[in-house]
C-alpha cells in the first residue's frame, strides 16, 4: 500500500537508518447503505466475527470533508476538450517542467555545463524557505519529498502542508506564496508533496487568468488548481478552483486517504491517485483511479477494480469498493497512445489476503495501463502474486525507445521494484520485452495460513541484473561484537526462512529478504536515452516479521486509526499492523539486535549501481551513504567512512556525465562520475535529502536543485529549506 508506510529511525550496522514498517491502521466504520454496485464487502462478512462496525454512539474522529467542498459534477467524456501539447512533452533543455522533468521520468537532463571536471567548484547561490516545520507540540510527520519543476524563469513547488510556491529560479526570490490552509491534523503518517504539475489550457485564452496552472492533489484530499502567473485559484476549476477528492469515498477519518504524488495530466485529463494508510482494515476506503478534466475539473471515470464496468463516481448513497489496491507512486501517462501506468499496491492489509477478491488477485502489486478517456484498463503486468509481504511499487514507471538488434524501435517501460527486479515491458501490451524475458520461478512452500496459500510461482526479470544480495545465511549474522554477533544468529535460528518469499507465519518469526524497504522505493531511477545507461541507487533491509491473533492484536494495542483506542506509534512499533476485520494482526520490525539496534546482516545497506541496458551488464556498483551523521544509539560519528546506508529518494543524471543524488542518511548531496561511480563531490545539506534533486539553467548558467526537508521515517533533520547550488559566475 502506501510508501511502504513509515520507515523506522533504525540504527543500522552503527548507523541510524531508515526501515519501512507498514503503520497499523483500520478504515473507518463502514457506511451503513445496502450492498450496491459500488459496495463490494461480501454481505456474509458484515454478519461474521470478522466485522465488528461499531455502536451508533461510540465517539470517532470527524470523518474527512474535503474542507467542506460541495460535490464535483460528471463531465460526459465526449466532451472533453481537445488538449494543446503540453511543454512537459518536449522539453525545451534548460527547462524541468515536470517531477521526472519530461513526460518519459527519465531524470536525465541534456544540460553539460557542469562536469566531472569543475563539478567540485559547485557552491550555493540561494536557499529558499518553504516555511512548512512541525508546530510545536505535534509529532513529527514531515517527509517533502518535493522535487520543483523549471519553466522559463520561475520554479514552481510544494510544500509538505500542500502550500504552493512559485520562486525566481535565479535568485530564490518568491514571486507568490498559495496557502492552503491544511491542518496539520489532516495531513497521514508522512507529510509528501513530490510536485505539482503544470498544464496549459486550450480554453481559457494567452494572457488571460488560469491560461497557464499549477494543480495539486492535497493530503486533506483535495484537488486544486491556481493561475502560474500570480498564484490566484483559477475560478472556473471546480467550485472555485477546488475539487473535492472525497466524494464517492465513504467513511474516512483525517489522516487516512491522501495525495502525496503529482496528478499527470493525458490528453486534458488529470488522473489523480491517493495512498491509504497501511495495516489499518479490511474494508479500508478505496483505492480508486479517477480521471478529471483538466480545464473544468469536472470528474470524467473512475477504475474501481471491484466494479471494472462502472465508470461512473457514485451517486451519494453508494461508494466505491472499499479495500482495494491503492496507488501512491508517481504515475507516468503516454500522450500518444492515450495511456497512463499506474503502479499499484496491495488490497488493504498487507500480510493476509485470503479476503481479496479475484479482481484484487489480479491487479496488486502490478503496472497497470488505464485509457485516459474512459479509464478502462488495456493491460496489466504484476511483479508479485498474492503479495502478503508490502511489495506494492512505489516507483515512478520511466519510458524509452527501445532500439532492437534487428533495427525495430519498441516504445517501452522501464518498471523499478521494492524486491530489486527491474522490470522492461512494451508499453503498448504491457508484455516483456523479448531481450529482458521474464520467468516464472517455483516459490517457497503454499504456507503455514489456513485457507490463504501463497502462489505457486513468481515472476522474476531475466536481461536486468537485481539490485540485491544472495539469500541470507546463518554465516551471514553480522554485530559490532561477538555477543551482537550471537544474539543474531540466535534470532535467526528462531525464525522461519527459506529465501525470497518466505511465507508469513504464525507461530514464530519469518524473515523477509527483501525488506519492504528493499530495492527501489519512491526515488525510481534515472535514465541516460543517449547512451542506454540506467542509474539507481537501492537499499538492503531484511524485515523480521510475524502474525498474531486478534486476541492478541487487541493485547497489543494495535487498533486502527478510526477507533477512540488508537493511538499513533512511532519507533520500533510504527511497523505493527491491525488488519482490522482480519483475523490477524501483524508485528512488524527490522531484523536487528534489540539492544543495539543494528541490523543482523552485514553492510552495505545502501548502494547506487550503473546498468548499460543495451549491453544488459552492470558497468559497477558500490556501497552509497557515509557515516558521518549515524553511530551508535544514535549518536553521529562524524566518520566520513563509506559503509552503505538505506536511502530514500532518488538521483538525476546529466549529458555532462554527472549524477546528483540525496536520499542516503548522512545528509548529504552527493555529485557521482557515471562512468566510474566515483563520488566527486559532496555538500552537507540542512536536512535529509529524501527528495529527487532537479537541474536546469538561466541565462546560460546550469542550477542544482534539492529539497533538504528531512524524513521522520528515515530520522533525518527535519528543515523546510530547498538548496541550489551552481558554479561561479567566472566558471559558466
Amino acid at each position: 500500500m502506501r510508501n511502504s508506510a513509515p520507515l523506522l529511525g533504525l540504527l543500522l550496522g552503527g548507523t541510524i537508518l531508515g526501515a519501512s514498517i507498514a503503520f497499523a491502521q483500520t478504515p473507518a466504520p463502514q457506511d451503513t447503505s445496502p450492498s450496491t454496485a459500488h459496495q463490494t464487502m461480501p454481505k456474509e462478512l458484515t454478519e461474521s466475527s470478522l466485522f465488528h462496525p461499531p455502536a451508533p454512539d461510540t465517539p470517532q474522529a470527524p470523518g474527512v470533508n474535503a474542507a467542506n467542498l460541495p460535490d464535483i459534477d460528471e463531465l460526459p467524456i465526449d466532451q472533453l476538450p481537445q488538449a494543446v501539447p503540453q511543454e512537459s512533452a518536449n522539453p525545451k533543455p534548460e527547462d524541468w517542467p515536470a517531477y521526472g522533468r519530461d513526460d518519459k521520468a527519465t531524470r536525465y537532463s541534456p544540460l553539460a555545463q557542469i562536469t566531472p571536471e569543475n563539478v567540485g567548484k559547485l557552491q550555493r547561490v540561494f536557499t529558499y524557505h518553504t516555511g512548512a516545520l512541525i508546530p510545536k507540540g505535534k509529532l513529527n510527520r514531515l517527509a517533502p519529498e518535493t522535487t520543483p519543476i523549471k519553466i522559463g524563469d520561475s520554479l514552481y513547488l510544494c510544500s509538505a502542508s500542500n502550500d504552493m510556491m512559485r520562486v525566481d529560479a535565479a535568485t530564490g526570490q518568491e514571486k507568490w506564496h498559495f496557502h492552503s490552509h491544511e491542518s496539520y491534523d489532516a495531513i497521514p503518517f508522512t507529510s509528501a508533496c513530490k510536485a505539482v504539475t503544470y498544464f496549459t489550457s486550450s480554453t481559457t485564452p494567452e494572457g488571460q487568468p488560469c491560461h497557464n496552472r499549477i494543480i495539486e492533489g492535497t493530503l486533506d484530499n483535495r484537488l486544486i488548481a491556481v493561475d502560474a502567473e500570480d498564484g490566484k485559484l483559477c475560478e472556473s476549476f471546480g467550485h472555485g478552483g477546488q475539487v473535492n477528492l472525497m466524494q464517492g469515498m465513504g467513511w474516512s477519518v483525517p489522516r487516512f486517504v491522501g495525495v502525496t504524488s503529482p496528478s499527470p495530466i493525458i490528453n486534458g485529463v488529470v488522473v489523480v491517485n491517493h495512498e491509504v494508510l497501511d495495516g489499518q482494515r479490511r474494508w479500508a476506503p478505496s483505492g480508486v483511479i479517477r480521471g478529471y478534466d483538466a480545464e473544468s475539473g469536472k470528474f470524467l471515470w473512475a477504475w474501481d477494480v471491484n466494479n471494472p464496468d462502472n465508470h461512473h463516481q457514485p451517486d451519494k448513497d453508494h461508494f466505491y469498493s472499499r479495500g482495494t489496491p491503492n496507488s501512491w507512486a508517481a504515475m507516468t501517462g503516454d500522450n500518444a497512445l492515450g495511456l497512463v501506468y499506474v503502479p499499484t499496491g496491495n488490497s488493504a492489509a498487507d500480510y493476509y489476503s485470503a479476503m481479496r477478491s479475484e479482481a484484487e488477485n489480479k491487479v496488486s502489486s502490478a503496472v497497470v495501463a488505464l485509457d485516459v478517456r474512459t479509464g478502462e484498463p488495456r493491460w496489466v503486468f504484476q511483479t508479485v502474486h498474492k503479495d502478503v509481504w508490502d511489495y506494492d511499487i512505489g516507483s515512478q514507471a520511466t519510458l524509452f525507445d527501445y532500439h532492437a538488434d534487428d533495427g525495430t524501435i519498441i516504445p517501452a517501460l522501464i518498471m523499478p521494484t521494492k524486491r530489486g527486479q527491474t522490470f522492461i515491458l512494451d508499453r503498448r501490451t504491457g508484455k516483456p520485452l523479448p531481450d529482458f524475458p521474464v520467468v516464472e520461478k517455483p516459490a517457497p512452500s503454499p504456507g503455514f495460513v489456513k485457507d490463504d496459500p501463497r502462489s505457486p510461482t513468481q515472476p522474476w526479470s531475466i536481461g536486468v541484473p537485481r539490485f540485491g544480495f544472495p539469500n541470507l545465511t546463518e554465516a551471514d549474522m553480522w554485530g559490532a561484537s561477538p555477543l551482537d554477533q550471537l544474539a543474531c544468529r540466535i534470532k535467526f535460528r528462531q525464525a522461519h526462512y527459506v529465501g525470497e518469499f518466505t511465507p508469513p507465519t504464525i507461530k514464530q518469526p519469518w524473515i523477509e529478504d527483501p525488506g519492504y524497504n528493499g530495492g527501489n522505493d519512491w526515488g525510481s531511477v534515472s535514465y541516460n536515452p543517449q547512451t542506454g545507461i540506467l542509474f539507481s541507487n537501492w537499499s538492503h533491509m531484511p524485515m523480521y516479521d510475524q502474525l498474531v491473533s486478534r486476541k492478541e492484536a487487541d493485547k497489543l494495542k494495535l487498533f486502527p486509526i478510526d477507533v477512540p483506542e488508537y493511538t499513533p506509534r512511532h519507533g520500533i512499533t510504527a511497523g505493527n499492523a491491525s488488519q482490522a476485520e482480519t483475523p490477524y494482526g501483524a508485528v512488524v520490525g527490522p531484523f536487528w539486535n534489540t539492544f543495539t539496534r543494528m541490523m543482523c546482516n552485514a553492510p552495505p545497506y545502501g548502494m547506487v549501481t550503473a546498468i548499460d541496458l543495451k549491453a544488459h551488464k552492470v558497468l559497477w556498483q558500490k556501497p552509497f551513504g557515509t557515516a558521518r551523521a549515524n553511530g551508535p544509539w544514535g549518536i553521529p560519528t562524524g566518520l566520513p567512512l563509506t559503509i552503505g546506508t538505506p536511502n530514500n529518494g532518488g538521483s538525476l543524471m546529466t549529458a555532462g556525465g554527472l549524477a546528483f543524488i540525496g536520499a542516503s542518511s548522512d545528509n548529504l548531496l552527493h555529485a557521482i562520475d557515471v562512468k566510474t561511480g566515483k563520488t566527486l563531490w559532496t555538500d552537507v545539506l540542512p536536512g535529509g535529502g529524501q527528495a529527487n534533486p532537479m537541474t536546469y539553467a538561466v541565462n546560460g548558467r546550469q542550477y542544482v536543485a534539492i529539497m533538504a526537508g528531512g524524513h521522520h521515517l528515515m530520522g533525518t533533520p527535519v528543515s523546510d529549506a530547498l538548496v541550489v547550488y551552481a558554479l561561479p559566475e567566472a566558471n559558466k
